[in-house]
C-alpha cells in the first residue's frame, strides 16, 4: 500500500518541487496551501507523513503541528518542517512542538529523500 504524504506550503510551486523530489518513493501526495486547509485532511483517514512549511497564512507550521499532535489518532505521525528560517529560537519552537525533522530550504533532493524515508520507516502503525 502506498504511503500517504501531506505537503503543506503556501506556494504551489514549492509543493510541486517537493512532490517531484520524492516521486521515486512511489507515495500518494495530498496538498494544502496552509495549515487551516491541511487540518481538513485529519478526518480519520490514514496519513503517513506531513511535510510543512513554517510560515504560512491563517495557520502556520507550528500551529499546525500543535493541532495535529493534539489529535490522538495523529499524535505520533512523523512531521518534517521545511523552512528558510535560520533563527535558532524559531527552530527550537518547532522542536518543542515535537517535529520529527527540520530541513532547510533550499534543500537537496537526495537529502529530502533520505529524511522522508527515515521518517516513513519510523512511523507508527
Amino acid at each position: 500500500m502506498k504511503k500517504k504524504v501531506l505537503i503543506v506550503d503556501d506556494f504551489e510551486k514549492t509543493r510541486m518541487i517537493i512532490q517531484n523530489a520524492l516521486s521515486k518513493l512511489d507515495c500518494e501526495f495530498l496538498h494544502a496551501s496552509n495549515g487551516f486547509e491541511a487540518l481538513k485532511f485529519f478526518n480519520g483517514q490514514n496519513i503517513d507523513l506531513v511535510i510543512t512549511d513554517l510560515y504560512m497564512p491563517e495557520v502556520n507550521g507550528i500551529e499546525l503541528v500543535k493541532e495535529v499532535r493534539s489529535r490522538k489518532r495523529y499524535e505520533f505521525i512523523p512531521i518534517i518542517m521545511l523552512s528558510t528560517e535560520r533563527n535558532i529560537e524559531k527552530i527550537r519552537q518547532a522542536e518543542e512542538v515535537k517535529i520529527t525533522a527540520w530541513v532547510s530550504k533550499p534543500f537537496e533532493g537526495e537529502q529530502l529523500i533520505k529524511t522522508v524515508t527515515r521518517c516513513l520507516h519510523q512511523s507508527v502503525k
